[in-house]
């Protein structure tokens, strides 16, 4: 292996000065840095046994901070995943990429500079060691596509670095267990047991179109800029998990890219996007489907709202820049009042003042708007906010806690029945069928979502329209907020007549 002495010689007593007080909460952080499509996130996916960062041809994919973990011999580490860094490049993206990439090397306990094995050294790796030698942080070169041991001798070059070498190949994992114990050897890492026993987190997912607030309501509830924030819609392309503890209680905020229709997709790492924004919901509790408050509600939005609802995800619906809606309204009434037929529904000699606008009752019509678009979402709490300047931000934490809750309640089964039998009118709700549902006996089959088990007489599904008014019903009773609520109908079986014989008679 072409490892030039030890870890310890070359980066001294910097190791010894990085430590963690705290074990069972902070993970050491190894981090994972270079120039644009050298093989970091491949690298990433190898060391956290996930598919979690995009992996595609395309250079500069990866651009917010992704975070995981590895486990390695009964200990785990932090694992960090940075865009491509371009240190010259002002463009906006490559300078966020490159302050996402600073915040990331503060907390580190050690960098990998990610180098290509067939590219030789370029001046652009020359320029990033020589970036990271100036932070103080340990770091080693993993040098990458050494896909055969002949190809080890390409590696040898990248000893001018001045730091240990790794040749590794990500795609395959080869020589990826000598980069992890030499980590190992050198970091304080945790113990996996450890690790594991954490109180289990919320998990949040935000959804949403692109360039709705996506990114900047995640860094609002992360109080740290974490994900980049753009006008350029489609920034985020990977899924960006951040855990955030909150009064005793720890969150994890998965923040997606914007899903947009395949027709509108373009590069292959954006289809990939939707599809993981898509897997992001499936595995979270919560979902905020951010929708632009300037804008409304629109198709697309729609769209969004029905895989959340369908994936049986408990949703808040999330009115981002209410600020600017508010702002946009006003300046309309102003316009309209000012125009000869707002002045003429006015009396002789009033004046209209802008103070006078009604923000209440914008919210008001606005929710009304709402419903009537998303009526399959009627039971999602709605919050107007500004993820910008942090107006109503705070209304979310604790909805978020209720939401998650009424997720997992529980009913016991004969409270259900004695609810059933003394509070539901059957013959209520209505149903295009003749024959009258009689509902015998109801049991809550499990949790997240919440499913009732129904036994009726009808061998067919209960119509919607009546199955609207059962949990119409059941909501009425019980706390089911942001949760959708599932049932499963089954016939209940007469008992076989047993006929008299003559004997009996």
């Amino acid at each position: 292996m072409l490892y030039s002495g030890s870890l310890q010689r070359c980066c001294g007593s910097r190791f010894s000065a990085h430590r963690f007080h705290n074990m069972t909460q902070i993970l050491p952080s190894l981090v994972i840095l270079g120039r644009p499509n050298v093989g970091k996130s491949t690298l990433f996916n190898r060391l956290t046994g996930t598919r979690r960062s995009i992996v595609t041809n395309e250079p500069g994919i990866t651009r917010d901070r992704i975070y995981g973990k590895a486990e390695w011999r009964g200990k785990a580490l932090e694992i960090v995943d940075t865009g491509g860094i371009v240190p010259d490049d002002k463009a906006l993206i490559p300078t966020e990429i490159l302050r996402q990439a600073h915040v990331a090397i503060k907390k580190a306990a050690l960098l990998v500079l990610v180098v290509d094995s067939q590219a030789g050294v370029t001046p652009l790796d020359q320029e990033l060691a020589r970036l990271l030698r100036t932070t103080g942080k340990p770091f080693v070169v993993a040098v990458n596509k050494v896909d055969a041991v002949s190809q080890e001798v390409n590696a040898a070059v990248f000893h001018s670095l001045g730091v240990p070498v790794f040749p590794i190949a990500a795609e395959h994992g080869t020589g990826v267990d000598d980069l992890l114990d030499a980590a190992l050897a050198e970091v304080d890492a945790v113990e996996s047991e450890e690790e594991v026993a954490k109180e289990d987190a919320v998990e949040v997912a935000i959804i949403g179109r692109p360039n709705v607030g996506k990114s900047t309501l995640l860094n609002r509830m992360a109080g740290e800029e974490r994900s980049i924030v753009s006008p350029i819609p489609g920034t985020t392309m990977d899924n960006v998990d951040t855990e955030v503890a909150r009064e005793g209680k720890t969150y994890r905020f998965v923040d997606t890219a914007g899903i947009r229709r395949k027709a509108k997709t373009t590069l292959v790492a954006e289809k990939l996007s939707v599809v993981m924004a898509r897997r992001g919901l499936e595995r979270c509790d919560v979902a905020l489907l951010v929708v632009d408050g300037e804008q409304g509600v629109t198709q697309g939005d729609a769209q969004i709202a029905s895989y959340a609802e369908e994936s049986g995800r408990s949703v808040i619906i999330v009115i981002n820049k209410w600020d600017l809606a508010v702002v946009a309204a006003r300046n309309a009434a102003s316009r309209d009042a000012d125009s000869a037929k707002g002045k003429s529904r006015r009396p002789a000699g009033e004046h209209y003042r802008p103070e006078d606008f009604d923000s209440g009752k914008l919210a008001f019509d606005y929710e009304k708007m709402i419903r009537g678009k998303l009526k399959f979402l009627s039971y999602a709490p709605i919050v107007f906010l500004s993820a910008k300047t942090g107006e109503r931000a705070g209304k979310l934490f604790p909805l978020i806690d209720q939401v998650a809750e009424a997720r997992r309640r529980h009913i016991p089964t004969p409270e259900l029945n004695r609810w059933l039998k003394e509070d539901v009118d059957l013959q209520g709700g209505t149903t295009p069928k003749a024959r009258p549902v009689r509902i015998y006996y109801i049991t809550q089959a499990k949790t997240a979502p919440p499913t009732f088990l129904l036994f009726t007489n009808q061998k067919e599904p209960m119509h919607f329209s009546y199955e609207r008014f059962l949990e119409n019903q059941l909501r009425a009773k019980y706390a089911f907020l942001g949760a959708p609520v599932r049932f499963v109908q089954r016939l209940r079986k007469r008992e076989p007549r047993l006929r008299k014989s003559k004997d009996q008679e």
